[in-house]
């Protein structure tokens, strides 16, 4: 007896939601792997189509709404998968289109080998979307600055590195070269410089409300006790990945970040190169510029506990590879330092008391 259609999508093992804008497309798998539910439903209708159909695994694509979109059907009582799209590629099968995308997300969804991305709270959203607010700031901010500098070179008027440089000699400038610079050019030039005051304004309100965050939240704090962790770094960790659940240990959670060797390996024979970069491009810039700075200051490094190993490393690294080195090591101490709950270098400073 052939079963109907509501027989099949009451017996679902599991379903594939490729996300859109407006309309998201459904495919579901029975329990024999067979498709048993292939529809298109708008964004709005996301809860009520949903009641309809009985709890089973649902996977979704990494992407905007995601986090949102699983909070739902948790609350609904499935069991939703975030994956990163390039795990789902693997398993399309012919042509791209956003029925075959839900088909691929489903049977990856399946798979148990498959890493999933940790389903992020509001208030990790918010903080990383203050993160984001904060880098395009800082972007805008020094495009700005690039752009007063061209305008003044094309004016045959260099001006040294740094915006401390240019803000202090800028008006100077504009009133000695009067003669040179045109009415209108010096115009454009003030308004530039008016919206570069404005930025600046914006970055210290969200970099301060960030600050703020960081006193409050203990994890930020315990993050902090780390060398060259700051408000910045600590935050933006924990809007990434909250506790550090979703990683086994400091070394996947550094792969992660892009931060260790790519492989090129065949044959039995392992050749590594350069940092994968994989992962988390913000994340990783931040664990650098900590590194490059904790270089800078070799005095301090006999405080901390890898103080040898950083000594005997800078004798035979060049200091752009061990400043990857020493981003990798940071970024495994803080993971650790996040998912145990316990501060930098706690057993040494107990020794040290006693």
């Amino acid at each position: 007896m052939t079963k109907s259609p509501k027989q099949k999508v009451s017996e679902l093992a599991s379903m594939g939601i490729d996300i859109g804008k407006d309309v998201f497309h459904l495919v579901g798998f029975d329990g024999d792997g067979r498709i048993a539910l292939r529809r298109k439903i708008k964004r709005l209708s996301l809860v009520d189509e949903f009641k309809k159909l009985s709890p089973c695994i649902v996977g979704m694509e990494a992407c905007l709404s995601a986090h949102f979109v699983s909070r739902t059907l948790r609350g609904l009582g499935f069991d939703p998968r975030i994956m990163p799209a390039k795990y789902t590629k693997p398993f399309l099968k012919g042509q791209k289109n956003d029925y075959n995308d839900a088909e691929a997300i489903a049977e990856a969804a399946l798979r148990p080998n498959i890493r999933c991305v940790r389903e992020k709270t509001q208030d990790q959203l918010d903080l990383q979307a203050l993160h984001r607010v904060r880098a395009r700031l800082v972007s805008r901010r020094t495009a700005t600055i690039n752009q007063i500098r061209a305008f003044l070179i094309e004016q045959g008027i260099t001006v040294r590195t740094g915006a401390h440089a240019l803000r202090k000699s800028l008006f100077a400038i504009l009133r000695n070269r009067e003669d040179e610079i045109s009415p209108r050019m010096s115009d454009i030039i003030v308004g530039l410089y008016e919206d570069w005051l404005w930025l600046d304004e914006r970055i210290e309100s969200t970099t301060t409300e960030i600050e703020m965050i960081s006193k409050r939240e203990a994890n930020c704090s315990r993050l902090m006790s780390v060398p060259g962790i700051g408000p910045i770094i600590s935050t933006a960790m924990v809007a990434a990945i909250g506790t550090g659940e979703a990683f086994d240990r400091g070394r996947d959670f550094g792969a992660w970040l892009g931060l260790v060797p790519r492989q090129f390996s065949t044959g039995g024979k392992t050749t590594l190169g350069r940092i994968s970069k994989r992962g988390s491009r913000y994340l990783r810039t931040l664990f650098v510029q900590a590194a490059h700075i904790i270089l800078m200051r070799p005095r301090n490094w006999e405080k901390f506990s890898f103080g040898p190993w950083l000594e005997q490393a800078s004798q035979r690294m060049h200091k752009n590879k061990l400043a990857a080195a020493l981003a990798n090591k940071l970024a495994r101490i803080a993971w650790s330092v996040l998912r145990h709950g316990k501060a930098f270098d706690t057993n040494r400073i107990e020794v040290a008391a006693v």
